[in-house]
């Protein structure tokens, strides 16, 4: 028998996520494959926010993505040494019999595994699906994105930097903001527990911005509504406001008269949609960064037994770019 870990969705959230929402457990597999299975061992995990959306039941597996390593396998196609991408769970070691939802890595070269689970994995495919296929900025025009420090928000920025746009960002922390404007080249960029967001827009863009990526919803974006140009675009991501309900109903101003008098395009979606291009676009994603046109940044927490901690992190800024717990 193999001894394996794995965390569990203890009880039911109440407001932001706690850790005492989650229970590492420990549980036996087998040792023995069948023809065809492989066993697989966690090596670096994607912790997001989105997981709190998670429709789990008490007692269930935390769900989520890992880079992890065959150690065992009856597979001629996975053999003992490769590394994959796999939506296993939370979970240190897993039997696959099914291994068709194994994905061999994309060729990273001498970059780390873990940007499988960041630039060039969910969150950068979101971050370039939504540039490429929602806002679809030119040069000239202005980008604004929030959560910009964020796995999404901060490739977001780049590479609308890299089609020439200019670019305002908000993150939490003056760390974070200095990284964005220095390290990653904003134009612009705000710390949005610090300043007063209907001003620092009108500050950044007298004008208007072109394109809205959001990563937050609530009131930030009411506000940025009333600050669109005419035509402008909006590529919904994430709405981490809500991901960290507090029970208390939303309130704000009503939008729809700025979308219906400036005809704006605002669109929701999820990175999937797009999956049967990921290949061409993580080469791309890829390309860019050998070239130093896109930088990344993992915060990265040591130890499985210390997922539940990084996982409520999220929700109080404690990453800058992606979060992953390394084994």
């Amino acid at each position: 028998m193999v001894q394996a870990r794995k965390w569990v969705y203890a009880h039911e959230y109440d407001g932001q996520p706690q850790t005492s929402n989650l229970q590492l457990v420990t549980e036996n597999i087998p040792d023995t494959l069948q023809d065809g299975e492989v066993l697989c061992e966690a090596v670096f995990l994607s912790v997001d926010p989105y997981m709190r959306l998670f429709k789990v039941a008490v007692g269930d597996v935390m769900q989520g993505e890992q880079v992890a390593r065959v150690t065992a396998s009856k597979s001629d196609s996975f053999p003992v040494g490769m590394m994959v991408l796999a939506r296993l769970g939370w979970r240190s070691h897993t039997i696959v019999s099914n291994t068709s939802i194994l994905e061999q890595l994309p060729p990273l070269g001498e970059l780390p595994a873990s940007l499988a689970l960041g630039a060039v994995g969910m969150p950068g495919m979101t971050a370039y699906f939504g540039v490429e296929e929602i806002l679809k900025p030119v040069q000239g025009e202005t980008v604004l994105v929030n959560a910009a420090a964020g796995a999404v928000g901060s490739l977001v920025g780049q590479m609308a930097k890299i089609k020439g746009c200019k670019v305002i960002g908000y993150a939490g922390t003056k760390e974070k903001c200095d990284w964005l404007k220095d390290e990653l080249g904003f134009d612009a960029v705000f710390n949005y527990k610090e300043t007063k967001l209907q001003d620092s827009i009108k500050e950044a863009a007298p004008e208007g911005v072109d394109c809205y990526f959001d990563n937050v919803g609530g009131e930030f974006s009411s506000t940025v509504m009333f600050n669109i140009k005419q035509f402008g675009r909006i590529a919904v991501c994430g709405q981490i406001d809500e991901y960290r309900y507090d029970g208390k109903p939303q309130t704000g101003p009503l939008v729809y008269g700025q979308m219906l008098i400036k005809q704006l395009t605002m669109k929701g979606f999820m990175c999937r949609h797009y999956f049967q291009h990921w290949p061409e676009a993580k080469l791309q994603v890829i390309n860019w960064i050998k070239q130093g046109k896109l930088k990344y940044r993992e915060t990265i927490t040591e130890g499985f037994e210390n997922m539940a901690e990084a996982f409520v992190g999220l929700f109080h800024g404690a990453n800058t770019g992606k979060a992953i717990v390394k084994v």
